[in-house]
């Protein structure tokens, strides 16, 4: 009995494991970082950096389990800055790069040649998947690897506009794979191949569904509702839910995308499902609670909505909080369909085009990482924005509407974040001490 309560209090007082921050948006992909013991304010002189890598261009995030960092590139001696909208050819190398969790260290990769056709060419778009021992990566131009995390040997590959006879969208493949049991489901393109789930193990194609005019960006998501799962495609003339076991369809909306820019996951907010895209188009449906069907609540409330780009919204208490187009971010009560309050003050004094502050919550502060390379500590309230305190941690190495910018979400995980540019990987204590 006395062993057992040494035991117990033992445990009781030890701190709390380190959480993984497998995928995008973290393990429940819902951008919350529930790791305690983490600083409120930032140290004199800013937060240490415990390790830089070297790494080339790229968007994609990096993840973090089992003491390995894991995260895309490009590398090539093309130009890749070039205007919005314009396609550009480029050719080099996409790698995928396994680093050391403790000191940055390289210890394995994996690449292969590449040809780019899209617009924003700086590299990968897509924060790898980690599952069971395996890392699940998607580059910009379709290539779909699963990789085992510690040796880095290739398990299998896919290879989208070859196998399924797609092309590529304008900005690339962007929507981030999903794990569901035991498939990986992936936005792939094509007649009737618009999402498609693979067995995550052997890579063999378990189910297709929707035919869309292009694929967007925007990643699959799982959600609970009319007394099913249900997963849900946004595509750039819809939102349908289907069985992710079958790929069969339960409901369709319509909805327009312009430019094909469709970007954020759907948020749930209750019975409640947000969608918004580029030029004020956005939709609300109602769920319902006894079945798997969607009603329209209200549709293109322009500036009373918001029109996510780079950054992923996200809702508390009815609450819509998340950055438009126009680099501000804002509030929106979603029942009512109206705006409650904006700012640009995360990213800049005034507004920005696509202005950019990626967001995750902490109890009750978000951590922010803006496109200058600052870390912000914030609190997001129905009643404003609270900058508590800012640290410049990074430098932003590419361009945007004529602004030096980086682009990329951070992972946060072992009570650290985890950083890129298109130069290094860098890693930052945020630990209390």
């Amino acid at each position: 009995m006395r062993f057992a309560a040494l035991l117990l209090a033992i445990a009781c007082a030890s701190p709390a494991l380190a959480d993984p921050w497998p995928q995008w948006m973290g393990p429940q992909r819902d951008n919350i970082w529930r790791e305690e013991g983490i600083i409120e304010e930032f140290p004199e002189g800013g937060p240490k950096i415990l390790w830089r890598a070297p790494i080339a261009g790229g968007y994609a995030g990096p993840a973090v389990v089992d003491g390995r960092v894991i995260v895309m590139d490009y590398v090539t001696g093309d130009d890749v800055k070039i205007a919005n909208f314009e396609r550009k050819a480029s050719s080099g190398t996409e790698r995928i790069l396994c680093l050391d969790e403790a000191t940055g260290k390289e210890l394995w990769k994996v690449d292969y040649p590449v040809a780019y056709d899209i617009s924003y060419p700086a590299g990968p778009r897509c924060t790898p998947t980690v599952d069971d021992g395996k890392a699940y990566c998607l580059g910009a131009v379709g290539n779909f690897h699963c990789i085992d995390v510690k040796s880095g040997k290739v398990l299998w590959k896919k290879n989208f506009p070859a196998d399924y006879s797609t092309k590529t969208a304008l900005w690339g493949y962007a929507s981030h794979p999903l794990i569901e049991g035991d498939t990986v489901i992936c936005i792939v393109g094509g007649e009737g191949t618009h999402a498609v789930a693979f067995d995550k193990n052997t890579g063999k194609q378990k189910w297709a569904a929707l035919t869309a005019p292009e694929q967007g960006y925007s990643p699959p998501t799982i959600v609970e509702a009319g007394g099913v799962r249900q997963l849900l495609l946004l595509a750039p003339n819809a939102v349908t839910s289907v069985d992710p076991a079958t790929g069969e369809e339960h409901w369709s909306e319509e909805y327009v995308a312009d430019n094909g820019s469709i970007i954020m996951s759907p948020v749930l907010a209750g019975d409640l499902l947000y969608i918004g895209g580029y030029s004020n188009k956005s939709l609300l449906l109602k769920l319902a609670a006894d079945k798997p069907t969607a009603s329209i609540v209200w549709r293109n409330n322009g500036q009373q909505a918001i029109s996510p780009i780079n950054v992923q919204p996200y809702a508390e208490d009815g609450i819509l909080y998340g950055f438009d187009q126009k680099g501000t971010l804002r509030a929106v009560d979603l029942a009512e369909g109206k705006r409650l309050w904006e700012t640009s003050a995360p990213v800049s004094e005034r507004p920005a085009n696509s202005g950019t502050a990626f967001i995750v919550r902490h109890g009750d502060r978000c951590w922010m990482f803006n496109d200058s390379g600052d870390l912000l500590i914030a609190r997001i309230t129905p009643e404003g924005f609270e900058e508590l305190d800012r640290a410049h941690v990074i430098k932003p190495t590419n361009d945007a509407f004529g602004r030096d910018v980086v682009w990329s979400m951070p992972a946060f995980a072992n009570k650290r974040a985890y950083i890129r540019n298109d130069e290094e990987c860098i890693c930052v204590d945020l630990a209390k001490p």
